[in-house]
């Protein structure tokens, strides 16, 4: 099987080959005609120096993809060095970001001490001011509690006084007041 299709492939590319009749030098042989066509056509080519510019078009086409290959380095350079820069920049910034939170936190600190120190200062003002107060109050008490025993003694004795009372009467009457007194000021 494999015979027959070597055969059949060989047999079928070596056809074209085959297809002139008569001597190869005549102008009825196509392949003598096609030879000439393509010695003709390379000659036309050679003539006007076709294969020069092709080699010119060749070479400039090389030098501007050089050219353009050098300005790609050089743009990547650039591109690297701007990138290193900018990653310098980052680093600084976020260091600054750094300490600036630093400063920050310990400003925080410093005035969460000084609103301590305030608050206590503010405490101290308060404590001082309700003792004040209540120094005031207990000292307007007594007043009021000598008033009150200054009224009832000058009543018992103005009763005393009326009543022509004996000594005994007048010491209940100021043992009274005291009790009066005493409740009044407990």
């Amino acid at each position: 099987m494999r015979k027959l299709i070597l055969s059949a492939a060989l047999t079928g590319t070596a056809a074209p080959a085959f297809a002139a009749s008569g001597p190869f030098f005549s102008l009825g042989n196509t392949n003598f005609v096609v030879l000439i066509a393509f010695i003709v056509f390379i000659g036309v080519l050679v003539y006007f120096k076709v294969p020069g510019l092709l080699g010119g078009m060749l070479d400039k086409r090389a030098d501007t993809i050089r050219s353009e290959l050098d300005e790609a380095r050089a743009l990547r350079e650039e591109a690297q060095t701007v990138l290193a820069q900018f990653e310098r920049k980052q680093r600084e910034v976020s260091e600054q970001a750094d300490l600036i939170v630093q400063q920050a936190k310990a400003d925080a600190e410093e005035a969460a001490k000084q609103a301590k120190v305030e608050l206590e200062k503010s405490i101290v003002r308060r404590l001082k001011a309700a003792e004040d107060q209540i120094a005031s109050a207990e000292a307007n008490a007594v007043k009021e509690v000598r008033d009150s025993a200054i009224n009832v003694a000058i009543a018992a004795a103005a009763d005393v006084i009326a009543k022509g009372m004996n000594e005994g009467d007048a010491a209940a009457l100021i043992d009274e007041s005291i009790k009066v007194v005493d409740a009044k000021f407990h």
